[in-house]
């Protein structure tokens, strides 16, 4: 969970650096990803970082979608002071992360126990999700979803709007 959190961390640093939307792009999305994973471990449930991630990357398709539209053929280059900075930090956070695996390769009797009962319960905690208090955040999540595709679609409009056809 701390490797996860120093990679966030690290990431964040980097979007600073970056001016290409392409790259913007695919550090979000590892952002995002790296996000997700790290909410469901705290949680123990997935379904929120799934709708999390789903909604990133729907977002993220509309604006690749414009960003195509708008600037198609763009010089793409990867300076190298960035790249030199971020395999360096990347090959620190393995070296490291390799020297504390010892801990998580002999697993204890405690930490078996806690795996178990988490896989156990696993099945019993989406049923909360949909039951009295919460099935209004559900609905208003799917109403949600509905009115972001619907937008996405009238935004992609082939004759008129900004991603039309020349």
């Amino acid at each position: 969970m701390l490797l996860l959190l120093l990679l966030s961390c690290l990431l964040s640093t980097l979007f600073l650096f970056l001016s290409h939307p392409l790259t913007l792009g695919g550090t979000l999305l590892v952002q995002t990803i790296i996000i997700t994973t790290i909410s469901g471990l705290m949680y123990l449930n997935f379904f929120y970082s799934y709708v999390l991630f789903l909604i990133m990357v729907g977002g993220m398709l509309v604006m690749f979608m414009y960003m195509t539209s708008i600037a198609s053929n763009e010089k793409f280059n990867t300076p190298n002071k960035i790249m030199t900075i971020f395999t360096s930090t990347m090959m620190t956070m393995l070296i490291l992360s390799i020297m504390f695996m010892d801990n998580f390769l002999t697993p204890t009797n405690q930490y078996m126990t806690t795996i178990f009962s988490t896989m156990n319960s696993f099945p019993f905690s989406l049923n909360k999700f949909f039951n009295m208090p919460n099935y209004i955040l559900s609905i208003m999540l799917m109403l949600y979803l509905l009115l972001t595709l619907i937008v996405a679609v009238k935004i992609v409009g082939t004759k008129m709007g900004p991603l039309r056809q020349k």
